[in-house]
């Protein structure tokens, strides 16, 4: 197994701007492109608030509007295609970018799906596990009723543990895919390999990376509020801005996948 990369190139918060600006840039290239790949998200989550509301669980819908974007750099994988597709000046092919995924396995970019899927699996988990410790077996009927048990004194310590122990999963896994998702994209690099690398840039590159891990989690807050519908444009502006993210830490030639 190759040894992990070393970052040749610190970060900073400018650094973040700029990718955030590249990837607006992007988005405005291929609107259409990212809109759909937006969309896929969006629909999603709200397909999942409608099956919520049919089997009366509706007030999961906001621990799942919570983990949700757990899933977001998995679904983003076509957006990194597109970016490095645009800085080549490469034709923005439909068919080759919505299976870039699936062509990914010879680089084992399934395992991350992996990854993604069994956090966002702990997440929901571990939310039905601290609901019956602090709240007690109680069902909720609704989502009203919900955040209304939650302004009690059970409730509060429920939304204070709950949130430590999300914080605390959300950083393993930004941790684990901010770099290695588009490695794994642009690199013949092996999973292991990958997410030792995306670890230590973040460490090195700490005050930077928090920094975008904060612009992600208030920018896709923000976007799940008028019913999902922001993930339209915010998803596909922030996987292209992690994609020139990684394109600036690592200061590689970007050559074609």
């Amino acid at each position: 197994m190759p040894k992990p990369s070393r970052i040749s190139h610190p970060l900073s918060i400018s650094d973040v701007f700029t990718a955030l600006h590249a990837g607006w840039k992007d988005f405005m290239h291929a609107p259409l492109l990212g809109l759909f790949f937006g969309g896929i998200y969006a629909a999603g989550g709200i397909l999942l608030y409608f099956l919520l509301s049919q089997y009366r669980s509706v007030w999961l819908i906001l621990p799942l509007a919570i983990g949700f974007p757990l899933v977001g750099p998995f679904v983003a994988a076509g957006l990194y295609e597109i970016s490095r597709r645009i800085a080549h000046k490469e034709p923005l092919n439909f068919a080759d970018i919505l299976t870039v995924t699936l062509r990914q396995s010879r680089r084992e970019f399934g395992w991350m799906a992996f990854v993604v899927l069994f956090i966002m699996w702990v997440w929901m988990y571990q939310v039905r596990l601290l609901v019956a410790l602090f709240m007690g077996f109680k069902g909720f009927a609704s989502l009203d009723g919900f955040l209304t048990a939650l302004t009690q004194s059970d409730g509060m310590t429920f939304l204070m543990v709950g949130s430590v122990v999300g914080a605390g999963l959300a950083f393993v896994l930004f941790c684990s895919t901010v770099i290695s998702m588009p490695m794994l994209l642009h690199r013949d690099v092996d999973f292991i390999t990958a997410v030792i690398t995306s670890w230590r840039s973040v460490f090195e590159n700490l005050p930077a990376m928090i920094f975008f891990g904060i612009v992600i989690a208030a920018l896709t807050f923000l976007a799940l509020i008028p019913m999902f519908l922001g993930l339209l444009i915010v998803l596909p502006v922030l996987g292209h801005a992690t994609w020139h993210l990684y394109v600036a830490s690592r200061h590689i030639e970007d050559r074609p996948a």
